[in-house]
């Protein structure tokens, strides 16, 4: 119950949601540190508020969020007696097997296991799906692009946001079933006809064994059925990016309806094998359709020193992958005296031109997904993930009611920006009221970095590079994209970059660059020795750049050229871009820190034999072998 005498931040800890009410009547409590001991009488004073008006608006608010507690209790009634969870699809799975408790990432078990239910669902949707035979929906294709996405680690954790997308995933597959209600078989999988009645029998179908990857018979179709579909989730994440600028593939949605509907049918090895490598063909596509609509929309990245320190204004941190969120936001907080700054993998949108025009765009602040909680705290100002990876707050932050949220990304008590409707941007608007009130970010570094070297960059300096190379100058290029993360083995990523000879150039993409991307690292003849081409995704423009080289040499095969691929993973998007480089004929990749816990020893060997994938060793080993060409 709300008292006039509750202070400000009492209301707050108490009922995130009431922050909604101060954000509109452009109230300055939030973030204010007398919040602690102003009262609720003291703000109606101070600000002159009807008291009445001002109390029911509180208690409206609240009342919404006294249901929503209602239904996460519901949510716990139903867990014992069900199956635990199981979740592998993360390098930081528990003892590099599986998280049966509580996700590394934090992921709590229901929503892992209603995550699972999502998935689900997205095969009985994907098996009345592929029978349309060439006649694809469109809003059926979005709507498992974004479904999928919301399973990837680190993108989703409310609840109740994902039992709504499984509600509406029930009706587009029943919607698809009577349209193909002629050609089915007399006997469908569970996933195609389970209809629950509530949301109880959806709480305990998230507990069922038949959910979950390991219902397969054997762990070696265990381990294929699963490359295949964190692979799909890769592909999804960088197919929702594209459409969402207006670029899409029939075949792209077609192929994910495909691969999902494999997984509830036995196959045999061959096959199982063949539609992994069809994703590797698929996953090149879909990066090269969003490489198509950023650079349409925004221009090809350019060579660009970017800005790590702070200026004395309020600013917005920006994180995660969605271009048109940054672009929105740009020009809504144009003239408002609102900063802008990137964050992790929202970094690159530095090197696009058509950002670079707003004087308000200060820059990076911070570096990787997993220093977030302590970036996100010294920031001071609002933040906005748009994508992962947003990971826990911990019970020190203080940042929740600074925290927003959009798109497939969503977070209990975080306020959530609508999606925009059609021919309109979203609203940013509580975003930028919100920075006013606060104060300027706290410095973490000075300086600038480098980047904006994409397929388009490097290859209009390709004569520079050949000679370079022809001269000697350049021995070896080292791939080192991928993914950072929390695992202290990750060092040996920094150590590589500072311990590789001088006449090597490391060629990186995704949020892995961090490990070494602020070292002084020089350059060979004008070249910097780490070309940055931009966010995971961009590990397209890696491999464009190896093709091109392949052909201005003449040679016949990529892996006669002087490059090494020592690669950085984390979560699924990452494995549609090992898939992709496996398919473009890439072999010997070391992949880390370490392999994927979903490898069983028979489909690890497979890789093993076919394109000599292998696990990352010594600093000193690993260089010594690839200046060697190994």
């Amino acid at each position: 119950m709300i008292r006039m005498e509750m202070t400000v931040h009492e209301l707050f800890t108490h009922y995130p949601s009431a922050i909604d009410v101060f954000v509109e009547k452009k109230m300055l409590c939030v973030g204010c540190p007398a919040q602690a001991f102003h009262t609720l009488g003291d703000v109606v004073r101070l600000y002159g508020y009807d008291l009445k008006s001002f109390m029911a608006s509180l208690e409206k608010i609240i009342q919404n969020e006294g249901q929503k507690q209602k239904k996460r209790r519901r949510l716990t009634k139903i867990k014992k007696g069900g199956n635990i969870m199981f979740c592998f699809q993360c390098q930081e799975t528990a003892k590099n097997t599986g998280c049966t408790v509580r996700g590394v990432c934090g992921k709590p078990e229901e929503t892992a296991d209603l995550q699972d239910l999502l998935l689900y669902v997205c095969k009985g949707i994907s098996i009345y799906g592929e029978k349309l035979q060439g006649r694809i929906d469109k809003k059926v294709g979005r709507f498992l692009c974004e479904a999928l996405f919301i399973t990837i680690t680190n993108v989703a954790w409310d609840d109740e946001v994902i039992i709504k997308k499984i509600r509406e995933g029930l009706k587009i597959r029943d919607t698809l079933k009577a349209k193909v209600s002629s050609s089915l078989a007399s006997e469908l999988p569970d996933c195609a006809t389970w209809a629950p009645e509530d949301e109880e029998e959806i709480i305990a179908k998230a507990k069922a064994d038949d959910v979950r990857l390991t219902a397969a018979p054997n762990e070696d179709v265990r381990s294929l059925r699963s490359l295949l579909t964190f692979g799909c989730k890769g592909i999804a994440a960088y197919a929702e990016h594209a459409a969402i600028l207006g670029f899409e593939r029939d075949d792209i949605y077609s192929f994910l309806m495909e691969a999902l509907a494999s997984t509830t049918r036995d196959l045999s090895t061959d096959q199982m094998v063949a539609l992994v490598m069809k994703a590797g063909e698929i996953s090149v596509n879909t990066m090269a359709l969003l490489d198509e609509a950023n650079t349409t929309t925004y221009g090809h990245p350019e060579i660009t020193e970017v800005n790590i320190g702070v200026r004395n204004n309020p600013g917005i941190l920006i994180s995660g992958h969605d271009l048109k969120d940054m672009e929105e936001l740009l020009k809504q907080t144009e003239g408002t005296g609102v900063d802008v700054y990137t964050h992790g993998e929202m970094l690159p949108a530095n090197y696009y031109p058509a950002f670079k025009r707003y004087p308000h765009f200060v820059g990076n602040y911070g570096g990787s997904w997993w220093h977030q909680n302590e970036e996100f705290e010294s920031f001071n100002g609002p933040i906005i993930l748009t994508t992962n990876c947003l990971i826990p707050i911990k019970k020190e932050n203080s940042y929740l009611d600074r925290l927003f949220t959009t798109g497939v990304a969503n977070y209990p008590g975080a306020k959530h920006i609508a999606d925009r409707i059609e021919g309109h941007a979203k609203d940013f608007s509580a975003v930028i009221a919100l920075a006013k009130t606060c104060k300027a970010p706290e410095a973490l570094e000075s300086g600038k970095i480098i980047g904006g070297f994409g397929h388009n960059q490097v290859l209009a300096l390709a004569d520079k590079v050949i000679d370079a190379v022809k001269s000697g100058a350049i021995k070896r290029f080292v791939v080192m994209a991928g993914c950072d993360g929390r695992h202290k083995t990750r060092s040996y990523y920094t150590e590589v970059a500072q311990n590789l000879p001088k006449d090597t150039v490391i060629l990186t993409a995704g949020c892995a660059k961090y490990r070494y991307n602020k070292l002084v690292l020089g350059d060979i003849g004008g070249i910097p020795r780490v070309l940055d081409a931009g966010q995971c995704n961009d590990s397209y423009s890696l491999a464009v750049i190896a093709l091109k080289l392949k052909e201005a040499f003449g040679l016949n095969d990529i892996n006669e050229l002087p490059i090494s691929f020592d690669i950085a993973w984390y979560e699924q998007k990452a494995v549609a871009v090992l898939l992709a480089l496996l398919y473009l004929g890439v072999k010997g990749i070391r992949l880390g820190p370490t392999l994927p816990a979903f490898l069983s020893p028979d489909v690890a060997k497979v890789l093993v034999d076919k394109f000599n994938i292998k696990p990352i060793g010594t600093v000193e080993d690993d260089i010594a072998a690839m200046m060697k060409g190994e």
